[in-house]
């Protein structure tokens, strides 16, 4: 089965994976300082934390941003989950606001809409590795959070991601543009949030006698003043991590490359419309986010996968799921983002996909809907 979307691993990968196992650390040691500065080189210089997860980089974030229970959190419905529910296990209200109808990215207009003086954080998610609209979204007046799973090394307006948003949160897993197996990151750019989420992911532990209630204890001396987890990101995975990082550029180029010529290929196809994109922004496409007209998508995605072509549908809106229907949330609240969900099909797209096996999926799509 040719898979939508998978990791790229060199033998420089494995070496420096390697090398790691063989050294004095394999939890926190010196690979994770680097690793976070080589990503803060595509942040434009705002710092960031490594985590375990992408998941946990959305629970880090709001922790920092400080969610509470009673707070209210905008969220765009087309997104993994993860988004919506990290802020709710916080206790925090979900509100789902509306996505463009092209694009699938949050609309600033829907979620000025839904805005009440309990809005704490707005979640906008660079859907597909486009980013979201930050100018209009920072005119709003509250704390934004960039879910950039998808878009590492994407630029918006001429800005690299990560320095869009006061907190931005990065997912490595292996379908991701970089991998650390499992991992991910929150780059915050100003330095008493970056403060709080560096805590967070380490139990919430306060070190620098400095900053202790209590330090006359001696050097062994630790204090937790806010709860916090263990989400530190090992040595051993950062060093993957920066062994992909250094290759992000020609990560970015390829996907680039097979995007143009799945535009080019597909652009007269009917019943299928290629992804959108904003001129102001340098999307690093981490989907190929196509949309099946006539009510064909279910029987497009059944053939392509009978042929042996892995195409998903990213994602289902996410009050969609149980949990959030348990909590009274109603389908049909975003309309644009479910008539998205009921047409989008993710084509294959990495690095390593050649374009024999590219011709094969466009040509497969073309004898189901030519």
């Amino acid at each position: 089965m040719l898979p939508y979307g998978r990791q790229s691993i060199t033998e420089a990968d494995v070496a420096a994976v390697v090398e790691a196992l063989r050294g004095d650390w394999l939890t926190t040691g010196p690979l994770v300082p680097a690793f976070e500065a080589e990503l803060a080189r595509w942040t434009g210089g705002v710092p960031c934390v490594s985590v375990t997860s992408g998941t946990a980089a959305l629970h880090v974030a709001y922790a920092a941003a400080e969610v509470r229970p009673g707070d209210e959190v905008i969220v765009a419905p087309m997104t993994f989950v993860a988004t919506a529910a990290t802020a709710a296990v916080l206790g925090a209200r979900v509100v789902f606001a509306d996505v463009e109808p092209d694009t699938a990215i949050l609309s600033p207009d829907a979620a000025r809409a839904v805005l009440t003086p309990r809005t704490k954080a707005i979640a906008a998610v660079d859907y597909a590795g486009h980013p979201a609209d930050y100018d209009a979204l920072r005119e709003l007046g509250v704390l934004v959070i960039a879910d950039a799973a998808h878009s590492i090394g994407a630029t918006y307006k001429g800005e690299p991601v990560g320095s869009l948003a006061d907190l931005t949160t990065f997912s490595f897993f292996p379908t991701k543009t970089v991998t650390t197996a499992e991992g991910g990151a929150v780059a915050a750019r100003d330095p008493e949030l970056y403060d709080r989420a560096a805590r967070f992911r380490n139990h919430g532990l306060v070190r620098d006698p400095a900053r202790q209630r209590d330090p006359e204890h001696g050097g062994w001396h630790q204090e937790v003043h806010d709860f916090g987890l263990n989400y530190r990101l090992p040595d051993v995975l950062c060093a993957l991590g920066l062994s992909q990082l250094r290759r992000l550029a020609d990560f970015r180029a390829r996907r680039a490359e097979l995007v143009a010529r799945y535009d080019r290929l597909l652009a007269d196809l009917p019943g299928l419309a290629v992804p959108a994109r904003r001129d102001y922004v340098e999307p690093s496409w981490h989907l190929y986010p196509v949309r099946i007209f006539g009510g064909r998508r279910r029987e497009v995605y059944d053939r392509m996968r009978a042929a042996g072509i892995g195409v998903q549908v990213n994602y289902i809106p996410a009050y969609w799921h149980p949990v959030f229907a348990d909590l009274g949330y109603r389908r049909g609240m975003c309309p644009n983002a479910e008539a998205f969900y009921a047409e989008q099909l993710s084509l294959p797209l990495f690095p390593d996909l050649s374009s024999a096996d590219q011709d094969r999926v466009v040509e497969t799509l073309h004898e189901i809907l030519g």
